[in-house]
C-alpha cells in the first residue's frame, strides 16, 4: 500500500468514526459542512482526493481540528513532528504552501501549521466556527493579512492574533518569500 492509499485509508476511518460520534447522517454532515453526499460517500470508502478546503469544513462540522482527520493513533508521550514528513495540505500558484506541522490533544487543541507564502500569493480563507482563533507570527519576509475586510501588514518578528469566524485570507507581501508559523485554536465539542 502506498503512503496516500493509507493516509486516506486512516482520513476515511477517521471522518466516519467523527461522524458516528457526532450522530450525523452522511445527509446532514453533507448538508452542514456544504459537501456532497457522494463526496462524502467516497471518502468514507477511502475514494477520491479531497481537497483542503473540504477538509477544513469537515472539521469544522465535526468539531474536530484537520489534523484529527488525518493522524493515526498516538504513537506516545512526545510526538516531534519533520516538516519533510508532513505533506503540503495547500499549494500556492508560485510555490508557497502550507503544512499541518501537528495538533495537541486535549479538550480544545491546536493546530500548528507551516506557511510559505510567495509575493503576491494568497490564500482565501471561509470563516471557521464560532470560537475559532487563529494565530500567525511572521518568522521571515512579510505578509498581508486580511480579516473581514481589513488589510493588516505583519512583519517578520511580528505575532498576529484574531477570531477566525469571519472571512480571512493570507497574502505574501514585499519583495521576499514569507515563511509563518499559524496556530489555530478550536473550541470545545462539534459545531
Amino acid at each position: 500500500m502506498t503512503e496516500t492509499e493509507a493516509a486516506l485509508r486512516t482520513l476515511a476511518h477517521n471522518v466516519r468514526a467523527a461522524r458516528t460520534r457526532a450522530g450525523l447522517s452522511l445527509d446532514e454532515l453533507g448538508r452542514r459542512a456544504k459537501v456532497s453526499k457522494g463526496a462524502l460517500v467516497g471518502l468514507e470508502k477511502a475514494q477520491g482526493n479531497p481537497n483542503f478546503a473540504t477538509l477544513v469544513r469537515l472539521a469544522d462540522t465535526l468539531g474536530i481540528s484537520v489534523s484529527a482527520l488525518m493522524e493515526g493513533p498516538a504513537e506516545g508521550r512526545v510526538r516531534i513532528a519533520s516538516a519533510d514528513a508532513a505533506m503540503p495540505l495547500w499549494a500556492g500558484e508560485k510555490g508557497g504552501e502550507a503544512r499541518l506541522m501537528l495538533t495537541t490533544s486535549g479538550p480544545a487543541p491546536v493546530e500548528v501549521w507551516r506557511w510559505r507564502l510567495e509575493p503576491g500569493e494568497e490564500y482565501p480563507s471561509h470563516p471557521h466556527q464560532a470560537g475559532v482563533v487563529e494565530t500567525v507570527s511572521v518568522t521571515a519576509g512579510q505578509m498581508t493579512l486580511v480579516v473581514d475586510g481589513t488589510e493588516h501588514r505583519v512583519e517578520a518578528g511580528q505575532t498576529a492574533t484574531f477570531d477566525g469566524d469571519v472571512p480571512h485570507t493570507y497574502r505574501g507581501s514585499g519583495t521576499g518569500t514569507c515563511h509563518l508559523i499559524m496556530t489555530v485554536h478550536l473550541p470545545l465539542g462539534p459545531a
